[in-house]
């Protein structure tokens, strides 16, 4: 049975590709906001954990969002310092209201996957989170006001901008999962720049594929881990901002060596070679500046039956049985429903983002068949649905790849990776419609 496909806009898309938002102007603004929690709460990625709650702060986490504006188009970029992107119900209403202050038309959350930030799926529900971890419940309420007050402070920072892009080969993850050889990686460590008109960078993102895992599960302490040391060590050496945003990371780990153990000496190691790819960036104001975009909302039957209530609770116990509550609560029965954003800058910068775990060569292979783009993949992004391996690697089963982690269908990654590629050569005019 072929899935339903839900196109969340597609009369604004049309709007644009039959006249695609130009404007004089290419313009960005970048805002920043602690999400630290300040209470003690369960803590976001090792099921054995359990309910256990933190004990402090190692160091700070934060959202970065960087927002790009031309004409009434308006895009807002937003890396998390957290293991996953909010819900789709946090989403909806995050969208909401940036649309209605703001006038936001795209919003691209993604969380940069680190197992030391809190969980966010509990609800303010009987044997949800409610009366049993109530700070928890109201951090996920006081996230979304913050998610809203940042990417809006962002739209009232734009000015005038330039824009360039650049990437290197920087072997410092490997596949976590496949066994046989060759070992698909992706190693691209891709960098955009955004300067203001005199060439003073406004904010850098920050794009590479590897799980935020270094810091042992045991140690309950709030992290931004590796990418959180990584953007502090660049923000130092260039006077800068700097965002991340995780990419096809299902499969991908770190790769230290012995002088790069630690989440600063590992951090800082990248932090390195951004810099460099940094420096190396000519930026520019973009001749026909525009901007081309898409929601979408995929619907398919779940590989095993997660409506059952002998799997849901084998499933909350592996975690805890409010979070595992929780978490089915914002599930169709078995349906489960991942998102696309695609997005396409000035015709020339994909950004391409999946709400999940995806394993890298889904990202390689996007990369190799945008032929007319530079692009960009974007993992944990806009909503979570567990993990998306390739049809090969789910030949292989194992972690990642068998069905208690990987709920959507065999193939859905590949699916929707041919739907991203689609709506880029669509976005580009490569197509000819038919009215």
């Amino acid at each position: 049975m072929r899935p339903r496909i839900i196109h969340l806009l597609p009369i604004l898309f049309v709007a644009f590709l039959l006249n695609p938002a130009m404007a004089e102007t290419f313009r960005v603004g970048f805002a920043k906001a602690d999400i630290t929690p300040t209470a003690s709460m369960p803590m976001w990625g090792y099921g054995d954990r359990h309910d256990a709650l933190s004990e402090g702060v190692r160091d700070p986490l934060h959202a970065k969002a960087v927002m790009i504006e031309v004409g009434d188009t308006k895009l807002a970029l937003v890396g998390l310092d957290l293991g996953r992107s909010p819900e789709t119900d946090m989403m909806d209403r995050i969208r909401a209201a940036v649309k209605e202050t703001s006038g936001i038309t795209f919003v691209m959350l993604s969380g940069s996957h680190t197992h030391h930030g809190p969980v966010i799926e509990l609800k303010d529900e009987e044997g949800m989170g409610k009366g049993k971890f109530d700070d928890a419940v109201a951090y996920v309420g006081t996230l979304e006001k913050k998610l809203i007050a940042v990417i809006n402070e962002a739209a009232t920072n734009v000015q005038d901008a330039r824009i360039g892009w650049g990437s290197a080969d920087v072997q410092m993850n490997r596949n976590r999962h496949k066994k046989i050889e060759p070992k698909p990686t992706d190693s691209e460590l891709s960098v955009v720049r955004f300067d203001d008109l005199d060439g003073k960078p406004i904010a850098l993102m920050v794009n590479y594929a590897a799980h935020p895992t270094m810091l042992p599960a045991a140690e309950l302490l709030f992290s931004a881990e590796w990418p959180g040391q990584m953007m502090a060590y660049v923000e130092k050496e260039l006077g800068t901002n700097v965002g991340f945003l995780q990419g096809a990371a299902g499969d991908m780990s770190c790769k230290p060596t012995a002088d790069t153990q630690g989440i600063e000496k590992f951090g800082a190691a990248i932090g390195q070679e951004v810099v460099k790819i940094a420096q190396a960036i000519e930026t520019t104001v973009p001749e026909k500046p525009s901007i081309q975009g898409m929601d979408e909302t995929f619907s398919y039957t779940t590989r095993i039956p997660v409506d059952n209530p002998i799997i849901q609770g084998l499933l909350a116990e592996a975690f805890f049985p409010e979070f595992g509550k929780a978490a089915f609560a914002s599930m169709k029965g078995d349906r489960i429903q991942p998102h696309l954003t695609t997005l396409l800058i000035n015709n020339e910068l994909a950004l391409v983002g999946g709400s999940g775990e995806f394993f890298c060569d889904h990202a390689l292979r996007l990369k190799e068949r945008a032929w007319d783009m530079k692009a960009i993949f974007v993992g944990y992004c806009n909503g979570h649905h567990m993990y998306f391996p390739t049809i090969e690697a789910a030949s292989l089963g194992g972690y990642g790849a068998d069905a208690s982690v990987s709920w959507v269908p065999i193939g859905t990654g590949e699916e929707i990776m041919n739907k991203a590629l689609v709506n880029l050569y669509t976005m580009l005019g490569k197509y000819k419609l038919s009215l």
